[in-house]
């Protein structure tokens, strides 16, 4: 397992770089934009980091700006906390077989959810190139929110 990003919600992008960036000295590796989504994803990392992050995609902070307008309460506006794994469908098995609900199974070989027993939202994700689709993980529902 490898740290990759933290993400926050923000409500103004720019006013958050400015403070990210130009008050607290991060710097943008790099950015999505989704217009089918309707968001911005902008991924910050400290100084000694830039180059790391820039190669390996972590450690990093996840700025997620949604196009619209939306009010972030009760903790909304800090999202989850992702790790990469060696194979999405052995690690999901092992927190299954541990007593872990996975909110949002692998379906895709590449990205599952889970809850920390505090309610912390975890992204898993398959290091790499996604998987084959696989059973039972292909047809598994969503479960709670993530």
């Amino acid at each position: 397992m490898r740290y990759l990003h933290t993400m926050v919600r923000v409500k103004d992008l720019e006013e958050s770089l400015h403070f990210y960036c130009a008050v607290m000295g991060m710097q943008e590796v790099r950015r999505i934009e989704n217009e089918g989504g309707r968001f911005t994803l902008v991924f910050l990392a400290a100084a000694e980091d830039v180059d790391a992050a820039k190669n390996s995609k972590a450690p990093c902070l996840e700025l997620t700006y949604n196009w619209d307008p939306e009010e972030y309460t009760g903790g909304r506006n800090f999202g989850h906390l992702a790790y990469e794994v060696d194979n999405i469908y052995d690690y999901c098995q092992h927190l299954m077989d541990n007593g872990v609900t996975i909110n949002r199974p692998p379906r895709d070989g590449y990205m599952a959810f889970i809850r920390s027993p505090d309610g912390i939202s975890f992204e898993i994700l398959q290091k790499g190139q996604a998987l084959p689709s696989a059973e039972p993980w292909a047809s598994m529902s969503n479960t709670g929110s993530w």
